[in-house]
């Protein structure tokens, strides 16, 4: 077994170390990471000039890019074999919900998915890499499960573990993402010259966070498990717009 990991967090990250290491039981492992936390990065690949990438006292391979530019460059001409897995993370914070459309812990995984080869996002839910031990045993306890029992086709899977110690991580539940409330308004301040900046602001509370959903199941001590898609096609609006584009005025 390859396995090929990433993350958003950046090449220095303890997450993406303690994922590295709770791998290597399972399979030969190679790290490409990025230089800088690019958190909130989403698939943005780096178009407008060239990457470079270098190694870590580690062996990790660094590039100088995002999370979707170090997959895309490992699969596209860095690596001479192809990984038969994907994962990223452990990110420090959660993707659930709607901030799966930002992570850049999740686009590493779909930037493999993309390709054709199965892909596994893993997050803690709390900031401040607390129980991250824990977290990288329930990550190689999901490879591991997959080694035993393959999934057939391709698949993405977004993975939260609660900040828990391992014996109090109630289990494994397959779940669907929730739904947020807007963001919070941006933080503005004024730089030294007295001009306006604007910070993002924290991410909205859970909207739609009922049974079976990710943000549930993670507060309930389980580990949330949401297969992925990427069709973003809205199948129950196409009868509509067609009939939209072909009325006459």
């Amino acid at each position: 077994m390859r396995i090929l990991v990433s993350n958003d967090d950046g090449y220095l990250a303890p997450g993406i170390a303690a994922l590295a290491a709770a791998m290597r039981p399972l399979g030969d492992v190679t790290v490409v990471a990025p230089e800088q936390n690019s958190s909130g990065a989403s698939n943005s690949l780096t178009l407008n000039r060239p990457l470079t990438v270098w190694q870590a006292a580690d062996g990790t391979t660094v590039v100088n890019g995002t999370p979707s530019d170090c997959v895309h460059v490992a699969l596209t001409g860095l690596l001479d074999h192809r990984p038969d897995l994907i994962v990223s993370g452990i990110n420090n914070g959660q993707n659930m919900g709607d901030d799966t459309i930002y992570s850049g812990t999740v686009a590493a995984a779909m930037e493999g998915y993309l390709f054709g080869i199965p892909a596994i996002a893993f997050s803690l839910v709390d900031k401040g890499n607390a129980h991250l031990d824990s977290a990288a045993r329930v990550a190689h306890d999901i490879v591991a499960r997959y080694l035993s029992r393959p999934i057939a086709a391709p698949f993405l899977l977004n993975v939260n573990i609660p900040n828990l110690p391992y014996a109090e991580v109630k289990g494994v539940q397959c779940t669907r993402l929730g739904k947020r409330h807007p963001s919070e308004p941006v933080v503005k301040m004024l730089n030294p010259r007295g001009e306006p900046i604007y910070w993002i602001g924290p991410a909205g509370q859970a909207r739609v966070g009922g049974p079976g959903t990710d943000f549930h199941a993670t507060a309930s001590g389980y580990v949330s498990v949401t297969p992925l898609q990427i069709d973003l096609t809205h199948d129950d609006q196409l009868g509509a717009v067609s009939d939209w584009l072909q009325a006459t005025t």
